[in-house]
């Protein structure tokens, strides 16, 4: 009979902004934390312009090029969960241009002197800006009110017109998720890695003059150990700036002290670090991903109770079958 040992991941935030999230998830294996990372990457959907009509476009690049780096620009998300696929619409019929499954955006400029005019995603204008518009105009509104502390946005560059050139379009955003297209994957980058566990012996480090332990220190090339200057205790500094080079162990055994250190990984707790595109916060994106990764485990439950029940009705259409011969 399998077993099945129920576990209870925990989390820790460790640094928290608004496109950026460190976080530790513990007491759980790779499987999961993988599960997780991709999940973030690929399937956490988002709304991106999808759907581009090119009324006039005399502009140096041509509409394949434009519709293209439309489709790129970074929109507001917070709201694409509760939104429906367009191939799901029934309000629609999967047309895809519905106010339950698309924002529509316009953009018309036109340059009229000699200084070439920057077209950029501030010219966007959204059917609902607070359902959806490009992020670099929330960053600008919140600069603008004290509450972004950064450089200034001057929005992301569409195309340069020079004087009489002209750009007037129509763009529809929809749904989607980024096993699809990048240009709906909501993490600019997802990693985890293993927690480092760093041991030193201490009984062998007594035996090293200062020298050696400098030398020993120095021979860490992310600098993770460092000495007490009023003790010349050798410490552990960042145990998470260790690489798995195995410098140190291979210089411990050089110096003829193998077992000075001992480091391995701890197989059950990881660090992640997510960072957003700014569609939606880094740690809603987080959010996001658990509440899919829920309802696909729930989906894998339901099948496996229902292929149960299949091989049920088969072993009991063989006993009748049987049975009647």
């Amino acid at each position: 009979m399998d077993v099945c040992y129920q576990r209870f991941p925990k989390v820790k935030i460790r640094e928290m902004k608004d496109d950026y999230l460190k976080f530790e998830l513990r007491e759980t294996d790779a499987s999961m934390a993988n599960a997780l990372r991709r999940v973030m990457i690929a399937e956490v959907p988002t709304l991106a312009i999808d759907l581009v009509e090119i009324e006039v476009n005399s502009s140096v690049l041509n509409d394949e090029f434009i519709a293209h780096r439309l489709g790129l620009i970074p929109l507001t998300s917070d709201n694409a969960m509760e939104m429906r696929f367009a191939r799901d619409c029934d309000a629609c019929d999967g047309d895809g241009q519905c106010e339950f499954c698309s924002i529509e955006f316009t953009l018309s400029a036109r340059c009229t002197d000699d200084q070439t005019l920057d077209v950029t995603s501030a010219e966007l204008r959204s059917s609902d800006p607070a359902m959806c518009c490009p992020v670099d105009q929330i960053l600008r509104s919140a600069s603008d009110s004290g509450g972004y502390d950064g450089s200034e946005q001057r929005g992301i560059t569409i195309v340069k017109l020079r004087r009489g050139q002209e750009l007037r379009l129509r763009a529809i955003a929809r749904k989607g998720i980024g096993k699809d297209h990048a240009k709906w994957s909501p993490a600019a980058t997802v990693t985890f890695m293993y927690e480092p566990q760093i041991h030193i012996n201490e009984d062998l480090m007594e035996t090293l003059t200062y020298e050696q332990k400098v030398e020993w220190i120095e021979s860490s090339p992310t600098k993770v150990l460092g000495m007490d200057p009023n003790t010349h205790q050798v410490v552990v500094l960042d145990p998470e700036a260790y690489t798995y080079d195995d410098e140190v162990i291979k210089k411990a055994e050089a110096m003829g002290k193998p077992g000075l250190v001992e480091i391995y990984a701890k197989e059950d707790s990881f660090i992640f670090t997510v960072e957003s595109t700014g569609a939606i916060k880094a740690y809603q994106l987080v959010i996001n991903a658990i509440d899919i990764l829920k309802q696909k485990l729930d989906a894998v439950r339901l099948s496996e109770d229902t292929e149960e029940s299949l091989d049920q009705f088969r072993e009991l259409g063989a006993h009748l079958g049987g049975g009647g011969n």
